[in-house]
């Protein structure tokens, strides 16, 4: 079978965090379907490794909740749609967060780093590289949440970002067949979330929330209204 992970995203990756990564990529395709029992000797021979990586993956699976551990292997869980939202919900609680400490920040650097990437996310387009746009796309927001220097944040963010990283990279690969001039847009609502941390425009941010996150929409006023109250709270409790 022939890998879904990009093998170069994997150079400093542990043997067992390799074979998780693949792992992770067929689950979440659906190439490996919920309710399939995976075995360790099985995926030892696979993989051409011994069953101690074999279940270092297993383990960290286990932990994002796409597989159930069992004796010898796991059961294959997957995840629902709603389970799906709530990754979103999550990764948009935290963009919303930063946004409103960034509107108080000095934010130069940022700028100039995430206009670095996105056009590094442009040469990926034009020579038609989704995995290296992919790639690329992960750094952005994660250069945006990192530059709050928060370390729970972080912390949030990097449980996530293993099944976000495998959503996004199917998504742009199947784009890059389909829907080619999507990309478009897509590099549009990157220079709107530039353009809204440079001038520090909180009606920009929530429009470049909205259009980044097309699919839930409808969250995007609450949830900046409950940071903006969260907010409030602590500079009344700081008086």
């Amino acid at each position: 079978m022939n890998y879904l992970y990009p093998e170069k995203w994997l150079a400093r990756a542990s043997t067992g965090e390799r074979v998780a990564c693949e792992l992770r990529m067929r689950i979440i395709s659906g190439v490996i379907e919920s309710g399939t029992r995976l075995s360790e000797n099985k995926l030892a021979a696979e993989f051409s490794v011994s069953r101690s990586p074999v279940r270092e993956a297993l383990k960290i699976l286990a932990a994002e909740k796409l597989i159930r551990l069992e004796r010898m292997g796991a059961i294959v869980i997957g995840l629902t749609e709603k389970e799906i939202g709530e990754i979103y919900d999550v990764r948009l609680l935290i963009e919303t967060f930063v946004f409103e400490r960034l509107a108080t920040a000095d934010v130069n650097q940022l700028v100039k780093d995430l206009s670095k990437i996105l056009e590094m996310m442009k040469v990926s387009i034009k020579y038609q590289d989704a995995d290296e746009f992919s790639l690329q796309d992960v750094l952005f927001h994660e250069t945006i949440v990192r530059s709050i220097h928060h370390s729970y944040i972080l912390m949030i963010w990097n449980n996530l970002k293993p099944v976000m990283e495998s959503f996004i990279l199917l998504s742009m690969r199947a784009r890059l067949k389909e829907k080619y001039e999507d990309f478009t847009r897509i590099l549009d609502n990157h220079e709107l979330y530039i353009q809204a941390i440079q001038t520090k425009d909180r009606a920009l941010m929530i429009q470049s929330l909205h259009q980044n996150f097309d699919d839930v929409q409808e969250k995007v006023e609450d949830l900046w209204l409950s940071q903006q109250m969260l907010s409030k709270g602590a500079e009344l409790e700081d008086d």
